[in-house]
């Protein structure tokens, strides 16, 4: 395996094209995520630059663009605000969550995550959405400081209107026109958040004076600072650290994704989230915001040529030249302006293409992708996917029981056997035996959810002396549906009747033996095909079966 996935020089052309095209849009979004974190304009640049580069030589999909996102910077703006005392160990928890993503790849986590499911990620990523509306309300009316907590800016946000700055609203408005008006067209030639960035500057320098500004920024490159640690703050380092990483993981296999389907290829999504991990890291340790796949610079980047990792880290390297070169005149931004950018940035990461399906969604599904949401704008992400996995989770065993609990099919006499698609001779038996012997055939995957159901359908047969179960279709149980069938058998034994298994697949033979239902049934009461238990059912209940039958 090749230490950089996809790098080669047959696309330089494309590539470079690709990554200029891609910096040009990143560098108002660099700019305004890091106003937007707390952390200044070149935490931003910075973030886009180191991230982009390294998460781009290391990663696992050729065409992607990183750095910081809308997502990642709402969680990385509640932790800058958290450790505003000390921003060193904020930035170290940046560090941790890019070991931790690190981590994630090389236990080989990236199938798993992308099987969070879809209700989820669009109640998390709308919840994010309205996160990012929220908090930019503020500056764009001309107020700066409003740290990552929507909650915080909704109850400063009627006191702030009471005292607006109208050049600052209007610099806003104006932005928001140009983000949101800007022909497709003129859009793919320049991108309107940098037409609005500029026309909106000169602006506000020359017409809408006395705006709020981003201020002076550092021109040059970062000095690295070493990570701090206090021991008393360690678990809510790792707590917030976990947050940004699990984020980061399914940001970025959702924007790889995005690249697969629009460069025919396949991501290797482990080496991405070991890329994305160490591209954090480095950031982290330059001062830069976190990052993560980020879609709109990468379907750029793909467009314009970008095929391999040289477009990623062609773009960071344009970027560290604008902060090399033209840094000082970043100070002239007006925060109005960058709010009217990311509430273009909010409104795009809501699923609107959700709620307009919301009429045909199934409610479980509905209820989970607003509950999900709710609690991303009012609690915290993690809790929001935790609630989430797991009522996704309890709503696919729900549904799983029942149809489990269908496929379990009870027959006790001829016409039932018939039914069931049992062979002439399984049905002369079963019919011949007066109801003495009940059979039940189980298919499909048992799992706990229906071990309950199992139980009740089973133990509620009276009156015969012999229970055949046929578990031949049944390929996996698990620790409970194995326990039901024990206690089947144990309340059939109670009742005086015996009990013989059928067509045991090596997995639940297994199992069932690690429990010690086989060691207690004994070898003569399992069989491999259920004709043979049917005869020896028959001899044990008193109908000898005839000569050649």
């Amino acid at each position: 395996m090749s230490l950089f996935h996809g790098l080669h020089f047959n696309n330089l052309r494309g590539d470079v094209f690709g990554g200029l095209t891609a910096a040009i849009v990143a560098l108002p979004l660099a700019l305004a995520f890091g106003v937007a974190s707390g952390a200044g304009p070149v935490a931003g640049l910075y973030g886009a630059i180191f991230v982009g580069f390294v998460a781009a030589l290391f990663g696992g999909t050729p065409a992607q663009v990183s750095g910081p996102t809308g997502p990642m910077t709402v969680i990385a703006a509640g932790i800058l605000a958290q450790y505003a005392h000390d921003p060193a160990m904020a930035f170290t928890v940046f560090v941790m969550a890019g070991a931790l993503m690190v981590l994630f790849g090389v236990l080989r986590l990236g199938q798993y995550i992308r099987l969070v499911p879809y209700p989820v990620i669009s109640g998390f990523m709308s919840g994010i959405g309205c996160i990012i509306v929220i908090i930019q309300l503020g500056p764009l009316i001309g107020h700066t400081g409003q740290g990552g907590n929507p909650l915080v800016a909704l109850e400063r946000l009627p006191g702030q209107l009471m005292a607006v700055s109208f050049a600052a609203l209007a610099l806003g408005l104006i932005t928001l026109l140009i983000v949101y008006l800007t022909p497709p067209r003129i859009n793919r030639i320049v991108p309107a958040p940098l037409v609005a960035l500029f026309a909106c500057t000169l602006t506000g320098a020359l017409v809408l004076t006395g705006s709020p500004t981003i201020g002076e920024i550092p021109t040059g490159l970062p000095t690295p600072q070493l990570p701090r640690f206090e021991l008393g703050a360690l678990p809510g380092m790792l707590n917030s650290a976990l947050t940004l990483a699990a984020l980061g993981a399914i940001d970025s296999l959702l924007t790889s994704l995005v690249a697969d389907n629009i460069t025919r290829t396949r991501h290797e999504s482990n080496r991405e989230l070991v890329g994305q991990g160490v591209g954090n890291m480095v950031a982290g340790l330059m001062g830069g915001l976190p990052g993560a796949g980020a879609t709109m610079r990468t379907v750029v980047n793909v467009r314009a040529g970008g095929r391999t990792p040289l477009s990623g880290m062609f773009h960071a390297l344009v970027l560290l030249a604008i902060v090399l070169g033209l840094g000082g005149l970043a100070e002239y931004i007006p925060h109005a302006v960058l709010a009217g950018i990311l509430l273009k940035v909010g409104t795009d990461i809501i699923d609107w293409s959700y709620f307009r399906r919301l009429r045909q969604a199934p409610r479980g599904e509905a209820l989970l992708m607003f509950t999900v949401l709710a609690l991303t704008v009012l609690v915290d992400l993690i809790t929001a996917v935790a609630v989430g996995v797991v009522m996704a989770s309890l709503q696919f065993v729900q549904k799983m029981s029942v149809l489990q609990q269908r496929s379990i099919v009870g027959v006790r006499v001829g016409r039932d056997a018939e039914a069931a698609g049992f062979g002439p001779e399984e049905q002369r038996l079963i019919e011949e035996s007066e109801g003495k012997i009940v059979v039940f055939r189980m298919s499909g995957p048992m799992s706990f959810g229906a071990a309950q159901s199992m139980s009740r359908s089973l133990s509620i047969t009276e009156n015969f002396q012999v229970m055949v179960l046929d578990l031949s279709q049944v390929p996996y149980v698990d620790g409970s549906a194995a326990m039901a069938i024990e206690e089947i058998v144990d309340h059939v034994h109670r009742c005086g009747a015996d009990v013989f298994l059928v067509g045991l697949q090596p997995a639940v033979g297994r199992l069932l033996n690690r429990q010690g239902l086989l060691r207690k049934l004994g070898s003569r009461h399992r069989y491999r095909y259920l004709l043979s238990a049917l005869r020896r059912a028959r001899q044990q209940v008193g109908q000898p079966v005839p000569e050649g039958g």
